[in-house]
């Protein structure tokens, strides 16, 4: 293969317009908004020019097909709603790189709202048939808007889903999006497993109010209720978690959110990961039995979202094996194994297929920010592993 870096670095580069903050390297480009959109299609117009058939399908998934039977490589290129220039974008153009320089057949994909405006990993979720499509439409953003009506906006574009039969397995390259191969200069990382994860929506129902007139022992206060669910939720997981299990209160609704009002009603995000699907299971206990514990004492209502979530994956050895052999020639003694803490397509993808990843460094660990970034010599070494691993396949 005659991969061409700079090809490959000005793709990425011209993707990163799409949305740009202004800020640093940042983008906004939450799927299927305008940015989204028109990444999208001029994607799929790189894709076409590569000599790859661009097919979107009912949900937005863009994939780049071969002829014939072929290897999957891609990721996404949805952002967060502040989010940095290479989370999914470096997988799905890295992808096209390969296919653009590669005599085997190689297929791209850039699946949809991998980064959860309406749940988590929709789009790959819904191929991989983890999701069914009715239950997906029903979910709702943070704005309330339906996904069904999001999708939507993809108007004529969208067509049938395509045959994961046609893909003999799937490689997806991403940043580490943590500290590890940064803090210890290595290059690359091969993936052993990614962890599982769990994710609902849960709300405080009390008592809207006063704030000047209401004496605080009588109050039933939503964001109280929330602080002491926060706080106590902490100490009962002492005795359940590991250092590498991790849990977050992301997003939080106040209502009515007013300075001079008691809140009556909190609806927050409640997230939990680890690489153990039996100690998930114990933490949702731990969490519906802590909700429903705050709210009787404080004499509020309290109630769950649908629970939302995907088991710890292995990946594939075979795959694995050819990541790490591509590894020690392109970067000797600079790589590991290691696993993944944050969640990927490739999670929903393993369902119907043998799957892969490889990480490079994330510039001082930080990612969903716009101070995201990679030292392009380490995105090339990436590069450079993908395209020997594939090479190594066929």
């Amino acid at each position: 293969m005659s991969i061409k870096p700079e090809r490959f670095l000005k793709s990425l580069h011209d993707l990163r317009q799409f949305g740009s903050s202004g800020v640093g390297k940042g983008v906004v480009r939450p799927a299927f908004s305008d940015a989204d959109i028109a990444a999208r299609k001029w994607l799929a117009d790189q894709i076409k020019d590569a000599g790859l058939t661009p097919h979107f399908d009912p949900v937005g998934n863009l994939f780049g097909l071969a002829d014939g039977p072929s290897i999957l490589l891609g990721s996404h290129s949805d952002s967060q709603p502040e989010g940095g220039w290479l989370d999914g974008a470096l997988g799905v153009m890295a992808a096209l790189e390969v296919a653009r320089s590669s005599n085997v057949p190689v297929s791209v994909v850039s699946f949809q709202d991998e980064e959860g405006r309406f749940g988590v990993t929709t789009g790959s979720a819904i191929w991989s048939g983890n999701l069914p499509l009715t239950q997906a439409d029903a979910l709702c953003d943070h704005a309330g808007v339906p996904f069904a009506e999001a999708r939507a906006r993809m108007g004529d574009l969208a067509g049938d889903f395509v045959a994961p039969s046609r893909f003999t397995g799937y490689i997806e390259m991403h940043i580490e999006q943590g500290p590890t191969l940064d803090a210890e200069r290595e290059q690359i990382g091969v993936v052993t497993e990614i962890v599982g994860i769990r994710d609902m929506k849960i709300s405080f129902d009390g008592q809207q109010n006063h704030a000047g007139t209401t004496p605080m022992h009588l109050r039933r206060d939503a964001f109280q209720a929330l602080s002491a669910f926060n706080t106590e939720l902490g100490e009962r997981f002492q005795n359940v978690v590991t250092p590498c299990t991790v849990w977050t209160i992301g997003h939080v609704s106040l209502h009515p959110n007013a300075s001079s009002i008691v809140p009556g009603r909190v609806t927050f995000s409640m997230q939990w990961r680890d690489g153990d699907a039996d100690r998930l299971t114990r933490m949702e206990g731990i969490v519906r039995t802590t909700a429903k514990e705050i709210a009787s004492a404080r004499g509020m209502e309290v109630s769950f979202g649908p629970l939302l979530g995907l088991e710890p994956v292995d990946m594939d050895t075979k795959l694995q094996s050819a990541l790490a052999g591509a590894a020690e020639q392109i970067a000797p003694n600079k790589w590991r194994r290691m696993p993944s803490g944050a969640l990927h397509d490739a999670t929903n993808v393993a369902k119907l297929m043998p799957v892969a990843m490889l990480f490079v460094p994330s510039i001082n660990g930080v990612s969903h920010a716009f101070e995201e970034d990679t030292d392009e010599a380490d995105l090339v070494a990436g590069l450079r592993v993908l395209s020997g691993a594939v090479n190594t396949l066929f």
